[in-house]
């Protein structure tokens, strides 16, 4: 079954099943807006709806726009207000203005295929845009090299143009953490709390167990093993902490060799040093070991654990956002 919250897919599997499907998408927000920009909706000819563009508040109407939609094929760009009372209703302190886009899967804007390409892009955790001309039925997807500051922030919305639309489909952040020392406890913790999935990756059962990580996601493997299975991406971060080069020293190889957004290894500056040597031996130049933060996270006097969990995280939202 297709995940409720995969909208796209959610949209091409009804529109594939013959039930019809429309995605709604916010494309431009002003004052308060209970939904961000780029969220979505999808709405069978039936009515029935998946996700949301606005908490609610003005739904109704744009379910009504789309279940026409199915039938015509034409795109509708809407706008609506949000009154004061209905802000208050779903969490904020005051009205404001959005502007949906409703697109009729099949229809003259979104063609099925086209919707194909995104959630196969999506499901194979690559970068894409979706690139929408709202004043056409123009649409195309591009990779992140085209917007590559709207990559790096999640930020969809509207062009300078003022009618190129950018949706942004960034694959869910991915923090791989090698070794289940203490620092992982917190720091599992800590990197769900901002967004990424965790796995921790330790072969050393004593360290990585279900009883000192309850319902984590614990590979057994090596690490370069480990990381081949998972695969290594621009939206992962990778951390190492076991002070152990039989350890580290494969997952940072591996990582070296990979497009992930951060690098990160535990150790004083003089295992730093040791490590760099080997690496410079294994061939590694200059620039791809600069790619290394060690030691590991910002230098904010952490001591405990919990505080060295904190710093990494710190360093690994600087370096994904401010890159």
């Amino acid at each position: 079954m297709t995940d409720r919250t995969d909208i796209p897919a959610l949209a091409l599997e009804w529109h594939n099943s013959g039930r019809g499907a429309v995605l709604a998408t916010v494309v431009e927000t002003w004052g308060s807006a209970p939904r961000p920009i780029g969220s979505q909706l999808v709405i069978d000819r039936d009515g029935a709806m998946e996700g949301s563009v606005s908490g609610g508040c003005v739904e109704g109407a744009v379910i009504t726009e789309a279940m026409d939609a199915v039938d015509d094929g034409k795109t509708r760009l809407l706008t609506f207000g949000v009154s004061d009372d209905q802000a208050f209703a779903v969490g904020l302190a005051c009205g404001g203005q959005i502007r949906v886009l409703v697109e009729p899967v099949g229809g003259e804007a979104l063609s099925a295929d086209l919707l194909k390409e995104l959630v196969d892009a999506r499901a194979a955790r690559k970068q894409v845009a979706y690139v929408a001309d709202l004043e056409s039925d123009d649409r195309k997807l591009a990779d992140a090299s085209a917007y590559a500051e709207r990559f790096r922030s999640d930020k969809s919305g509207v062009e300078e143009d003022g009618r190129t639309f950018v949706a942004i489909h960034n694959p869910p952040l991915r923090m791989l953490i090698v070794g289940a020392v203490h620092i992982a406890q917190p720091l599992v913790q800590m990197a769900r709390a901002c967004g990424y999935d965790p796995v921790l990756i330790d072969p050393r059962p004593v360290f990585g167990s279900e009883e000192r990580f309850p319902g984590e996601m614990i590979s057994d493997d090596w690490p370069d093993e480990a990381m081949e299975a998972l695969g290594l991406d621009p939206r992962t971060a990778v951390v190492t902490l076991t002070h152990d080069p039989k350890l580290d020293d494969p997952a940072i190889r591996a990582a070296l060799l990979s497009d992930v957004f951060y690098l990160g290894c535990l150790g004083s500056t003089r295992t730093h040093a040791k490590r760099v040597e080997r690496l410079v031996q294994d061939g590694f130049s200059a620039a791809q070991i600069a790619r290394i933060h060690g030691p590991v996270g910002l230098n904010i006097g952490a001591k405990s654990p919990a505080e060295i969990a904190v710093s990494i995280m710190a360093q690994v939202t600087e370096v994904l956002r401010k890159a």
